[in-house]
This record gives C-alpha cells, structure tokens and sequence, in this order.
C-alpha cells in the first residue's frame, strides 16, 4: 500500500497517479479525510482512557458517599470509553480499507491510458516471413511432433487445460532449467515456492482477494492458488527486517494458476491463454534508491532469454491504467507470432517500490542519525518473468519448418541432449 502520510502532504501527486490510470481522482480526498477521522477517534479514546486512569486513582482514594459518587462517575466514563473505543477502531478500519484499496503510485514516464496505450521502447530481431509455405499455428505444429494434446486435456480437466508430451514436455523443462541456469549464474538462490498460500499472503501482495475473478480459491481450507510465485516469495520475508545492502534475489519455479474468467472466447486455441502453466520468475528486494536500476537489469536478462532462444521481439512501457495495483512501473517483452502476425507477451517485469513491502510489513534499518536513532523503513519489490509454458507458442511457430518439424534453438539443445529438430511423427 502506498505511504499514507506521503499522501496527506502531497495529494496532488497521487491524484496525478489517479488520473493517468484512469482511476478514480476522489477515493485521494477520501483517504485525507478518513486518516483525519481516524487521527480524531484515536486522540478522544487516548483522552478518555488517560481521563478513567486517573479516575481509577480517586476512586481508590476515596470513601464512603464520595467513592460511590465517583464510581457513578466512572461507570459513566468506562461507557464513553468503550463508544470511543468502537469508534476509532471503526474509522481506522475505514482509512485502512481505502488505503488498501488504492493503487501504487505511478512511477515519472509512465504513459497515460489503459491496455492499447503503451509505448514501444524497441524492437529487436524481424518476424520470419514464410515465403515458400503456409505456416501452421503452434497447436498444429505441436500435435505433429507429439508435443501438445489439448483434447485429452479437456478430457480430463476441462476447457483450457492440456497435456504436453514427449518433445513438448522436454522444451518445457529445457526452457525453463535454462532459465534457472541463467538466474543462478547472475547470483539469484533458486526456490520451488509453494502453489497454495494464505489469504493475508495473497492480499498482502496486492491482490483483491474478495473480488479477483482471476483467483482460484480452496474456500475450505481459506488458501489461495497463485497465479505467480511472486505471491510466495513477497511473503518469504513478511514481518521482517531484512538487509537489503545489497539485493535479495530470489528465482522462484513454479506451478500458476489462473482462472482466466473475463477471458471468454479470447485464446481459445492452443496454449496461449491457459488454467494452469508452469514458470520461472525472478524476485527482488532491495532499497527504495536502487529499485529503478535493478528495474532495468531484469528486463536484460528476461531479453538474454529471449535472445537465447532466438525469437524477435519488441519491449513496450505499459501504459498506467493497465500496470494492475501493485505495479508503478512495468515493462512486457512481447515475441512475434506468425500465426497472428502479432507480437504476444511472454515475459513482463514489475517495479512495485515498497508497496507490496508495506503491506506485508517488510523494512530495512536506516542508519542512525545524528541524534543517535535508528529506525526502519519499507523495502522495494521487484518482479520479472524468466520463462513460461506460452514461450513454447512462439518457439514453435517461429522455429517451424515445412514439414511442420521444428528446429530447436541452439542453446537449448544441451538441455535436450543435443536435439537439433522436433520431428513429425
């Protein structure tokens, strides 16, 4: 969540931060308002419990007619303290629930606007042109060569669910070990993070819990599936102090799940847009001055990935309205897809500063001042794709040949023991 007394003395920029998301400019208002209440409510219960402590002390004092008139008194005044009580408990719930629900402050250069908004930063590579076939789509290619089966996995899950086999499971695990290579060799600590994580988890990461239609939730055990082990790993270091001198870089691999519920009728063949997937995800804490520069070492290295695999692609900055809460600034990688002579994301990296960190409850020690205190403040959080089940679309596609065989990239075939070519079965 954002700083709330960051917000009392400059109003205007969160209001800004409203705007450029397409927001709601009044829900800043609110917050001053209701943060005063809460201020008011907290300083008449302190008033009226100091005010009972010292009548407690007189009544102690006192005998006979007096000390049965002060406990009349005091009756009184415990009454008053527990309306005082309900009163500031109930405000600060107010200011807490308004908080919690506004988004992070968008970062200085963010593009205005919602999904179609963004601003392309580069282009790298040029989209393979077919000049002596038709290409085929990724699901075509993948039930040629064995790799995919999306009516068995309907089967038995369900629409949007799949099964990869043979060659397809292999690249699987190919691209991501390659990937988990890589993090490792750039100084990340591996994690297999679990799949199933508390609500105070799933919310304090900046997820609606209440009303995500994205989310799978277990109601009876009142756990949630994650849709990105970056929900486990912000939560690995809740209600910590940590020493984010140098960064904590953590890569998570994992299962996701997502319900994909407003996605009717979008994606709805192949692998592009599925219930579950597997991924590995790079996770940062670090220091609130050096967030915009690790920022933009994840995104080099989602681009080394890429780059590996040998896929053109172009970078866009999201444009605010479609950053989602918790980020201020994000940054997709988005690969060419013959098939749809469209460039889809693949990998995407977040700059959320410390708001994930403040609703977790995850600070640093500052150093001491001159008057010799030392206190602590929040961490900032990153987050970016290393490699996903969807790469396996434009790897594919891209790869093709006419045959419907695919060429394997280069640097994966050491993790498929030297595999040059999917073959047709």
């Amino acid at each position: 969540m954002i700083d709330v007394r960051d917000l009392c003395e400059n109003p205007e920029k969160f209001r800004d931060s409203q705007r450029v998301r397409g927001a709601d400019v009044s829900v800043v208002d609110a917050i001053i308002a209701a943060d005063a209440e809460r201020k008011s409510t907290i300083g008449s219960f302190e008033s009226l419990r100091s005010e009972q402590k010292v009548f407690g002390k007189r009544v102690a004092a006192a005998k006979g007619e007096e000390k049965q008139a002060l406990l009349a008194e005091v009756k009184e005044l415990a009454t008053a303290v527990k309306a005082a009580s309900s009163a500031s408990e109930a405000a600060s719930a107010t200011a807490d629930a308004l908080v919690r629900a506004l988004p992070n402050l968008v970062s200085d250069g963010v593009p205005a606007g919602g999904e179609d908004d963004f601003i392309v930063v580069k282009t790298v590579g040029t989209p393979r042109e077919f000049p002596d076939f038709e290409p085929r789509d990724h699901l075509e290619i993948g039930e040629l060569i064995g790799a995919i089966d999306m009516e068995r996995g309907a089967k038995v899950s369900g629409s949007r669910f799949y099964f990869l086999k043979g060659v397809g499971a292999r690249l699987e695990m190919a691209l991501l070990q390659m990937a988990m290579d890589q993090a490792i060799a750039a100084g990340f600590t591996p994690m297999i993070t679990p799949t199933l994580v508390r609500p105070e988890t799933m919310a304090g990461t900046g997820f609606d819990v209440k009303h995500d239609a994205e989310i799978y939730r277990l109601a009876e055990d009142d756990l949630y599936l994650v849709g990105t082990s970056e929900v486990a790993l912000a939560g690995y270091h809740s209600d910590e102090i940590i020493d984010v001198e140098e960064p904590i870089r953590f890569a998570g691999w994992s299962s996701c799940y997502r319900r994909e519920a407003g996605a009717s009728g979008k994606d709805t063949r192949g692998i592009i847009r599925v219930h579950q997937f597997n991924k590995v995800e790079m996770f940062v804490y670090t220091t609130v001055e050096k967030a915009a520069e690790e920022h933009q070492r994840l995104l080099a290295w989602e681009e080394e990935m890429l780059a590996k695999v040998e896929l053109p692609y172009r970078v866009i900055d999201t444009a605010a309205g479609d950053l989602g809460n918790s980020a201020a600034r994000k940054f997709d990688c988005e690969a060419w897809v013959p098939t749809q002579s469209a460039y889809r994301e693949l990998t995407s990296t977040s700059n959320c500063t410390t708001y994930q960190a403040r609703r977790l409850n995850i600070r640093e020690r500052m150093a001491v001042d001159d008057g010799g205190k030392a206190g602590t403040r929040a961490v900032a959080t990153l987050n970016g794709t290393l490699a996903t089940t969807r790469w396996i679309v434009a790897i594919l596609e891209h790869h093709q040949n006419a045959d419907g065989s695919v060429t394997v990239p280069v640097a994966l075939r050491k993790y498929l023991g030297g595999l040059e070519v999917f073959p047709v079965l």
